[in-house]
């Protein structure tokens, strides 16, 4: 061995001071190693809906129902299933209503802890005693190990010892035990969440599924091009200020902001009211900081050449006295005819009272405790794409030429392609958010992952002026990268695995981004099978178009689960007439043989671990390293 390998082994015989310690953990890895794989929920474009992303989480895409329904399908009625399961993803709520209705006796809470515990005994049955131990509420640890693991013998001991903790419970606390054993099962339900982008914007409640996120015990997040927007507005980048203040006023998030995150929305609306004197005051504020967006995406524009967005500077194309604006030759009526700050012999520059109110605006999303929290997230949890157990996630798309190619993108003097293009992208994007004294290329950078054309975030031609101020439908078509014509192929899609590192017929691309139109007969499911689509439209506004409120998706040992979505009725609905989420389930792939954890990424982190064991315990025995203990 070498002297560092050699350094390596004298570090880990301490933590293993004999062979018996060795032995001990080798034979535990190895039985982890063949258990089942634990299931992974994908979802995308959450978009602020917080109450369908909650149901969607508690109800585990429906998993937790699947597993009610396999314990309980011949013996409990279609309304006690439908009970069971609402006091799972409900607990408290629900627990609350039944206690105004006189429902819950001694029988009625032995009844639901049987049940409760019963199932928790399935869901557990895939997982080490030890994992199932940590997922477990701290408070109710002991007691609820011992529940689940009773067994029964000749004289029935165990039986009456878990007879009788059940009894002190119902008579002190039944109703925070049951809490704490609802929040077991859907640990135990999903072993790992995934989210395909796209939390904020367009709902109003993006901050409370990010606090809901905070307190998931295994999370990953692929950036979206609105989450961008934030965590640039979040480093301090004007534009995606204005962009993300916008965003909120256009779809009456405002709550986000001001409830949310405490950013003030008085200076701008102050400001607003006495430009546009006779619109409603958030009207008014939406009309103003507009104007301020495109202004400071003119001046980002013009600094950073190598974006090729100049057929984004319109402010400079517009007739005041027509109320008309000229793009690509064609000249469009304009729905907007004021713009008093608009100076035509410098249109990109702030007036001083757009600056004060823009300045105002910064400072407030920089200095917000809760909103640094919800980015500091994001980037701990998050990054331009991941590779996880054979599959490639990444939101948006790999910017492609019109023969199919890698495209290569030029910025800030150097050419990127395929994979190097999102890690150049998400470095940039660190930078942006760790260093004191930040590079306003990557500030603009920011912007551009949010809306360029060749963005790996975004991949088409934004065409966000003309959405705002023409109602020409021609005028605000958006012209995609190739990207979305080539990912219907295979052999296309197998380029862009191989690119990161994934070959063979496992391997699959988990997108988001673009919502699936169902009512038009479009499918989820391309190039024979190797890329999901997972956005089918969370966010209510996109409904009419889609035709269903989202799909998921669920990898477990037996293969990967398509699941579509219908609207989500209302929380009070779920807990009045218990009604779920209807959603229909798809098999993409059923795996031959049952994925164990051993056919997994951390599978193959334990196989080496072994490996290492495996060769201390020879050293030991060999004589060259002397046990400690």
């Amino acid at each position: 061995m070498t002297d560092e390998m050699m350094k390596y082994m004298r570090l880990l015989a301490e933590k293993y001071p004999s062979e018996r310690a060795l032995t001990r953990e080798i034979i535990n890895i190895n039985a982890i190693l063949n258990l089942p794989k634990g299931t992974e929920h994908f979802m995308s474009d959450l978009h602020g809906e917080y109450e369908a992303f909650c149901h969607i989480l508690n109800n585990c895409s429906g998993v937790v129902r699947e597993k009610v329904e396999m314990l309980y399908g011949d013996t409990l009625s279609h309304h006690d299933i439908k009970e069971l399961c609402t006091l799972i993803y409900y607990p408290e709520e629900k627990l609350r209503l039944l206690k105004r209705e006189g429902v819950p006796d001694a029988a009625w809470y032995r009844d639901a802890l049987e049940k409760m515990l019963e199932l928790a005994r399935l869901l557990s049955s895939k997982y080490t005693r030890s994992k199932v131990r940590k997922a477990m509420p701290a408070d109710y640890a002991y007691i609820i190990d011992e529940l689940l693991h009773a067994q029964k013998d000749e004289d029935d001991n165990q039986v009456r010892y878990h007879n009788n903790i059940l009894d002190t419970i119902i008579s002190l606390d039944a109703e925070d035990f049951i809490t704490a054993l609802a929040g077991l099962i859907k640990r135990l339900a999903v072993d790992r969440l995934h989210i395909v982008g796209d939390i904020f914007d367009r709902g109003d409640a993006a901050d409370k599924i990010l606090d809901l996120l905070l307190r998931h015990n295994a999370v990953d997040i692929e950036w979206g091009n609105h989450d961008i927007l934030w965590m640039g507005a979040a480093c301090g980048s004007e534009v995606c200020v204005a962009g993300a203040v916008y965003n909120c006023l256009h779809y009456h998030a405002e709550r986000t902001l001001e409830s949310g995150y405490g950013i003030s929305l008085r200076a701008l609306a102050l400001f607003a009211e006495r430009l546009y004197p006779d619109r409603p005051p958030m009207e008014a504020a939406a009309a103003a900081v507009a104007v301020m967006q495109f202004k400071l995406e003119g001046q980002l524009i013009l600094r950073n050449p190598c974006f090729e967005m100049d057929d984004r500077l319109l402010l400079d194309k517009i007739n005041s006295e027509r109320h008309t604006v000229c793009i690509d030759g064609t000249e469009y009526p304009m729905n907007e005819t004021q713009f008093p700050t608009l100076d035509a012999a410098n249109p990109y520059a702030l007036t001083p009272g757009e600056q004060a109110v823009m300045d105002e605006l910064t400072e407030a999303f920089t200095g917000s405790r809760k909103l640094r929290l919800h980015i500091d997230f994001l980037y701990d949890r998050g990054g331009m794409y991941r590779v996880h157990n054979g599959n490639l996630l990444y939101h948006g798309c790999v910017p492609l030429d019109e023969n199919g190619d890698f495209q290569a993108v030029s910025l800030f003097g150097k050419s990127y392609s395929g994979k190097a293009l999102f890690d150049m992208a998400e470095e940039r994007a660190r930078a942006a958010f760790t260093k004191r004294h930040k590079a306003q290329e990557d500030l603009d950078l920011m912007w551009y992952l949010r809306c360029g054309g060749n963005s790996p975030l975004n991949g088409r031609k934004t065409k966000a002026f003309e959405h705002v101020y023409i109602d020409d439908a021609n005028a605000r078509r958006e012209e995609k990268n190739p990207y979305y014509r080539f990912y219907y192929q295979k052999e296309v899609c197998e380029r862009i695995l191989a690119e990161f590192g994934l070959h063979g017929d496992a391997a699959h691309i988990i997108n988001g981004h673009t919502p699936v139109r169902t009512v038009k007969g479009e499918l989820p499911i391309r190039a024979d099978g190797k890329l999901l689509v997972i956005d089918g439209g969370f966010c209510k506004n996109y409904h009419a178009t889609t035709g269903i409120a989202g799909y998921t998706l669920i990898y477990n040992s037996h293969g990967l689960r398509l699941k579509a979505h219908r609207p989500f009725e209302s929380l009070e609905a779920a807990l009045l007439d218990n009604s779920d989420i209807h959603s229909d389930s798809e098999i993409v792939e059923t795996e031959q043989r049952r994925m164990l954890v051993f056919d997994t990424d951390d599978g193959a982190a334990l196989q080496s671990e072994i490996g290492d064991l495996c060769a201390l315990l020879d050293l030991y025995r060999q004589g060259v390293l002397s046990p400690k203990e």
